[in-house]
């Protein structure tokens, strides 16, 4: 590979969420802000909404980094769960044994005690789901009833999603409603802007090792090779994240050190997903359908 090219001791780029990596964006400490003032005001709802590969993982366990000695966690990765798996789940996350056959209002008492019992000892329970748009419908009601057990100032279990926009349409449905209410607290992840971007890699670089000191250049990516990025990426980390790591290696490859423009354009051109501007081909189609209605109008009226 390119470390030794690069004098890196570990690829910048590695799509696992490692918060070691963590780039403190205005995106994402807002984010951060917002969650820890919902759950030190004790709301029993928060929900994170993200495009595919903004980084909603990431600040989840960076969540529960922070979270860590401060509240009793439930980290949910799979959102797949009956109401029954849910309870089983949260069970197995709270530390409590029980049989898998449980009558299921027993599990749920066994739960709300567990609950009571670590807020006598001044420890709060946060029940984090990931991938929320994917939970069941009963699951979610399932989850909202817990949220009842609160005392006069504060809810006893807080729930944050991280969700794509798609628990947005589903929230707005009807049936949802009494949930969408409940959530009082609520950010959405943007995509980053050339600025944004051009900070990320750098951090990225740093921590895997890049001495920036000895480079004459001052960066690694060019400015052109930046612009490129957000271009073919949209701003969204994980594609700038697969066509940064493509982009060394292709500038590797080369002979070079600097990463160049057309570097990323070579990278995109290997990578789902990203975007290239087609926009003349979008103008000939419409050209041809208007074209192909005046046929048919001229025709009908000449008939």
């Amino acid at each position: 590979m390119y470390l030794y090219h690069y004098g890196l001791s570990e690829l910048p780029f590695s799509l696992t969420p490692d918060t070691d990596f963590y780039c403190e964006l205005p995106v994402y400490s807002d984010a951060m802000n917002v969650l820890r003032i919902a759950l030190e005001s004790g709301e029993g709802f928060v929900k994170v909404v993200g495009e595919v590969g903004t980084g909603k993982t990431m600040l989840c366990r960076m969540l529960l980094n922070y979270l860590d000695k401060r509240a009793q966690c439930a980290y949910l990765p799979n959102p797949y769960l009956s109401p029954n798996e849910l309870r089983l789940a949260l069970a197995s996350e709270l530390s409590i044994r029980v049989a898998r056959t449980i009558d299921q209002y027993q599990l749920t008492e066994k739960i709300n005690a567990k609950i009571l019992k670590l807020h006598k000892k001044g420890m709060p329970v946060v029940v984090i789901v990931d991938e929320a748009q994917a939970i069941p419908r009963e699951t979610l009601e399932a989850l909202r009833l817990f949220t009842n057990l609160e005392t006069e100032k504060q809810k006893l279990l807080q729930v944050v999603l991280f969700a794509q926009p798609e628990l947005d349409q589903r929230l707005a449905k009807p049936e949802l409603r009494q949930l969408r209410q409940r959530i009082a607290f609520s950010c959405n992840l943007k995509p980053l802007d050339m600025q944004s971007i051009n900070v990320y890699i750098n951090h990225r670089l740093k921590a895997a090792g890049l001495s920036f000191e000895n480079m004459s250049g001052g960066e690694l990516f060019t400015p052109g090779a930046i612009k490129k990025l957000l271009k073919y990426s949209r701003g969204i980390p994980r594609l700038v994240n697969i066509l940064a790591h493509k982009s060394m290696m292709l500038a590797y490859g080369s002979g070079r050190f600097y990463v160049e423009a057309i570097d990323v354009k070579k990278a995109a051109k290997d990578t789902d997903d990203v975007s290239f501007n087609y926009w003349w081909l979008g103008l000939t189609a419409a050209l041809l359908i208007g074209a192909s209605i005046y046929s048919l109008v001229i025709t009908g009226w000449m008939s």
